[in-house]
């Protein structure tokens, strides 16, 4: 399954991102964008079936390059035409800040943010190496890194996962933590777990919450950060959709971010990297991916 895909709220429901967007335009994280043109524009679209996983699943990701910096949004497949690649080529940056398609805005913020504020130790980022290896190896790995962000129990027993990714939730089973998985698409997990559609409707039942980039960029992201800030419950952003934009949330309701920019671990078999901002998280193994875990 896709992550990220909870029920849509109205169009407006993103002011963190448009708070983001704001302040960037107005130069408060380094050089305004004004002047800055995107050089390439080009979508990504896979379909993937892991060995020994019943179940796959298909994404496509928007991505802008500017400069040395590539900033990413996932969209609906089937969504994103030639012809509006054609028209984001050559663009002003300042322009698709304020474009009217969210997926737009998300990823020129995710490309200007990753050019004036990289993923590196001065910026609050810990590099954490991906092994090389297949499809699923690799999603094991950053699944065992990602939960890894989380609190141990017992100081938290279940989680809201929105935007299912079976790794992750492997990974959580392993340490013996409850999940609640959420995804628009709706359907059943690796083990034929319901996965329920309507996110907003399980906040009470949770201690935590494991939130996907991609809510950044369909508007279904703000109401957890609300509901995050008010209990103070931990939520841990994995981007690979706004992977520069995610870190600029910590401290505001966000936990601990795993931050993948492109090129994503499921383009490539050779080694790699994540991102880590945030608490370290527990010192041993988080998961099943992880080196010597079992």
């Amino acid at each position: 399954m896709t992550g990220g895909r909870t029920a849509l709220p109205s169009p407006t429901a993103d002011r963190a991102v448009s708070a983001l967007v704001t302040r960037a335009l107005a130069g408060e994280f380094g050089p305004a964008p004004a002047g800055t043109r995107v050089s390439l524009a080009f979508d990504t679209r896979q379909a993937v079936r892991h060995r020994g996983r019943s179940g796959g699943y298909r994404n496509e990701v928007l991505s802008l390059r500017v400069a040395d910096s590539v900033g990413s949004c996932a969209v609906e497949p089937g969504t994103l035409s030639a012809e509006v690649l054609d028209g984001l080529a050559g663009a002003e940056l300042a322009g698709l800040l304020r474009h009217p398609r969210r997926p737009v805005r998300l990823a020129a913020l995710d490309a200007y943010l990753g050019r004036v504020l990289p993923h590196t130790p001065e910026n609050g980022a810990r590099r954490r190496p991906l092994p090389a290896g297949d499809s699923l190896a690799r999603s094991r790995a950053r699944a065992a890194a990602v939960v890894g962000l989380l609190p141990e129990p017992p100081l938290i027993a279940r989680v809201l996962v929105v935007g299912v990714v079976n790794s992750l939730l492997e990974a959580l089973r392993w340490r013996g933590l409850d999940y609640l998985p959420c995804d628009l698409k709706g359907g059943r997990t690796e083990w034929d777990e319901p996965v329920s559609t309507d996110a907003l409707a399980r906040l009470d039942d949770c201690d935590a919450l494991l939130v996907s980039g991609m809510t950044l960029g369909n508007g279904t992201f703000d109401p957890l950060l609300d509901h995050a800030r008010a209990t103070g419950k931990p939520l841990v952003l994995f981007a690979q959709s706004g992977a520069a934009v995610a870190p600029r949330l910590l401290g505001a309701g966000v936990s601990a971010v795993s931050a993948e920019p492109y090129p994503f671990f499921w383009l490539d078999g050779g080694p790699g990297a994540i991102h880590l901002y945030g608490p370290a998280g527990p010192s041993g193994p988080a998961g099943p991916g992880e080196e010597g875990a079992r």
